[in-house]
């Protein structure tokens, strides 16, 4: 595993701004009533840990089904103006998912607001796409989100910025690092992410992301065709139907924590 971290004094970093879609929001790991928690809420609170008690500040801006021009119209501004010690930036996923998008145009334009964050915060995280192999529905578009993983490193790299680098993360390849929809974490997967973000800020974790799911079952072909079936129906169908119409499933949806605010 390539080393990602960059090295920051104990209790560094005293704020921290999430911005992104649904997977900084935290999609597939429900928290309190209709909400939900995620890797970045997550990273937060290993964060807080190193500072005073109630002196740490944190905003997640992040909002579902977000395209990445509408995250830097709307949420880079916002992170800006906030200014905190600690950005995560991940954002490219959604319009990677679309029909003839070019992973070359996506990063040029991911590149620009790279260079415009990091110019205005202190530290900007960046975050790769996963290996999406063994993932039905996205495992026909590995071949582009590697080479956005690609120019995501390579961004990365000509602005100084860690890496978290979810293509090498697998654990997160086991199917219960993720949510019945097959396209969000799992709260399982969701800790995992964000105990690696911690790792590649340097702080020390109290579990290993990448240790060995416990062993399981082997499942019949009747399971296996019951369980394709059932997400059909409740999760790619639906999915495919607000494709159609334009619909998006963060319309109407604030971010949750828009200031930074104590843990």
């Amino acid at each position: 595993m390539a080393d990602d971290s960059k090295s920051f004094s104990k209790g560094a970093i005293g704020s921290y701004a999430a911005v992104g879609d649904s997977f900084t929001e935290g999609v597939g790991d429900p928290g309190p009533g209709d909400t939900f928690i995620g890797w970045a809420d997550r990273l937060a609170v290993l964060l807080s840990d190193q500072q005073a008690e109630h002196s740490f500040r944190y905003a997640n801006l992040a909002v579902r089904g977000r395209l990445l021009d509408q995250i830097v119209e709307e949420q880079i501004p916002r992170a800006k103006e906030l200014a905190p010690d600690l950005v995560t930036f991940c954002a490219g996923g959604n319009d990677i998912l679309r029909p003839g998008s070019d992973p070359d145009d996506v990063a040029e334009r991911y590149e620009a607001a790279v260079a415009e964050l990091a110019g205005s915060v202190g530290t900007v995280l960046l975050c790769t796409g996963f290996d999406t192999r063994g993932i039905p529905v996205l495992r026909h578009l590995r071949g582009k989100i590697a080479t956005y993983t690609a120019h995501v490193r390579a961004i990365a790299d000509r602005h100084d910025c860690p890496v978290l680098d979810l293509w090498s993360l697998r654990s997160v390849q086991d199917r219960r690092a993720w949510s019945d929809d097959r396209l969000h974490l799992s709260a399982d997967g969701h800790t995992r992410v964000a105990l690696r973000a911690a790792q590649v800020l340097g702080l020390r974790v109290p579990a290993d992301p990448d240790q060995a799911w416990p062993e399981e079952g082997l499942r019949s072909p009747a399971e296996v065709r019951r369980d394709n079936i059932h997400w059909a129906r409740e999760h790619l169908v639906p999915w495919i139907g607000r494709r159609l119409r334009g619909e998006s499933s963060g319309d109407h949806v604030e971010p949750k924590r828009p200031d930074l605010l104590p843990l």
